[in-house]
Order: C-alpha cells, then structure tokens, then sequence
C-alpha cells in the first residue's frame, strides 16, 4: 500500500496537470469563438459559389475552361488536413484513419498525397508513404493566401495533367463537441444531377464566357480550400476544448479518488498506533 508522502506527492501532480487541462480548455474557448465567427461568415459566400459553379459546369461545355474538363480518375491527390498540435481528441487520428482507407480503396492507382498540418505530415513519414507537399504552421493563423498558394498549386496540377481528379479530407465544424470528417471533391467541379430528361437552359454571359471563366473558376477554387482550412480550423478547437474539459473533469474525479484513499490510509495509521498504545498499556498492567 502507498504511504501518505506517495499519495499526496500524486495528488499534487494530478493538480498542476489539471491547473493546465483547465486553462487549454479556456484557451481553445477563446480561440474557437474566433473560428467560429470566420467559418460562420465564410461559409454562405463558399456555398453559393459552389452552387453558382456547379451550374456553370452543368450547362457550360467542358472544353470551355480546363478547369472545367472531366477525365478518367485514374491520377487522383488527396489533400489532407489535419492539426499542427496533438491534445484534441481524436480529431486527428479521425482524419488520419479515414485517408488510409481512401488511399486503400484507390490501391493500384496513381495516388498523390499533400499534407497539411505536422500531424499528418509526421504520419505519413512514419509509415513511409511519399508526399509531394508538406505544409506546416498554417493554422497558427489561417490567412487566404495560404488558400490561394495551395489552391493555384492544385489548380497548375490538374490544368496540366498530372492529376486527374483532386479531393480534400478534412473536418467539417458541426460544434464545439462534434465534427464530421469530410471527403470532398474539389477538381474537377462536380455537375448537378440531371432531372429528367430536360436540357439545362445555358447562360446569357456579360462579358464573354471565356473571360468570366478565367476570373470566376480559379477564385472558386481558392475559396472552397480557404472554407477547408477554416473548417478544420474551427473544428480543432472544438475538440481540443471537449478534450481538455473531459480531462479537466477526469483529474478531478481521480483527485477525488486518491484523497479518499490517502484518508483510508491516514486512518489506519492512526488506528494502528492507537492499538499499539493499547497493547502497551495492557502489557504494563
């Protein structure tokens, strides 16, 4: 059995670990309001541009822009995201565990694989597995030329050939204690589902076609990687603030715990010594 010295010396530890949890909690707080804003503001712009977009790629013939071109995904890349720091759950391993089933799935093709944040970097280095880009400290703070030089470097990717078809894996921010991984294609722009047998009535175009493509194709693409890192932004906060609460609440519990415990045994020491007197006293008679 520990002695009271060992019990306390533990409790005090668990205490300064849950001094840390407590103030990680409050700090994701903080930084997650923030995030929050951004992605809550982002978002209605991102999806109807998409909306936008994905008529335009419906009506519009695919050799009106080559962003707009549709080939066997033979070559795809996925671009996955994930954080630059650990302590948020599992939002990670998440996100790490829904890639390798992508790149499973797609065995025996030409897979590429971008990643964004350390986490995912220092995983696909573990395991041996080839990135053609690395992008690290992006989410200290998320700014859109981050977005627009992973989005150009994609988009110079696909118009040339060497890839096929482009996909995000991310999380989605539902709230603060759920997230949803999301596998999103981003190249090339998906088509609406036809309904019936109707033809879609094409676009009246001011200026031109091609010139409205070449400004409106490129910034959607910028725009939808920006909502991605802005997502996942906003999502790891989330989780590592119900992370560290459930942590908080569970040092909390254990010091509990071992305070009881350290009664038990203070407790029985005294007893101990009571009886011991006892004994004496009874020896002596």
């Amino acid at each position: 059995m520990p002695n009271l010295r060992d019990i306390r010396t533990r409790i005090r530890s668990i205490k300064n670990t849950q001094q840390l949890t407590y103030t990680m909690k409050l700090v994701s707080a903080t930084k997650l309001r923030r995030a929050q804003e951004q992605i809550l503001a982002a978002r209605p712009y991102a999806r109807r541009m998409l909306e936008v977009l994905n008529s335009l790629a419906t009506r519009a013939h695919p050799e009106s822009h080559p962003l707009l071109a549709r080939r066997e995904a033979g070559n795809a890349e996925l671009v996955v995201i994930t954080a630059d720091r650990g302590l948020c759950g599992g939002f990670n391993a998440n996100i790490l565990k829904a890639t390798l089933a992508e790149i499973r799935r797609r065995e025996g093709t030409d897979l590429a694989v971008t990643a964004v944040g350390k986490k995912a970097r220092d995983f696909f280095r573990r395991r041996g597995v080839t990135m053609r880009r690395e992008m690290v400290d992006v989410f200290r703070k998320v700014s859109y030329a981050h977005a627009a030089d992973l989005a150009q470097d994609l988009m110079r990717r696909y118009v040339s050939g060497e890839r096929d078809a482009i996909y995000l894996v991310y999380n989605e921010f539902k709230s603060a204690i759920q997230q949803r991984i999301t596998v999103e294609k981003l190249l090339p722009i998906e088509k609406l589902p036809e309904e019936g047998k109707l033809l879609p009535v094409d676009y009246l175009y001011e200026p031109t076609q091609q010139e409205i493509f070449e400004q409106l194709l490129p910034k959607h693409v910028e725009v939808q990687v920006f909502r991605a890192l802005l997502e996942s932004a906003a999502a790891e906060h989330g989780a590592r603030m119900s992370a560290m609460d459930s942590a908080t609440r569970n040092a909390a519990d254990l010091i509990d715990s071992l305070t009881l415990n350290m009664n038990k045994v203070r407790q029985a020491g005294i007893t101990k010594e009571i009886l011991e007197v006892v004994s004496g006293a009874a020896a002596l008679e």
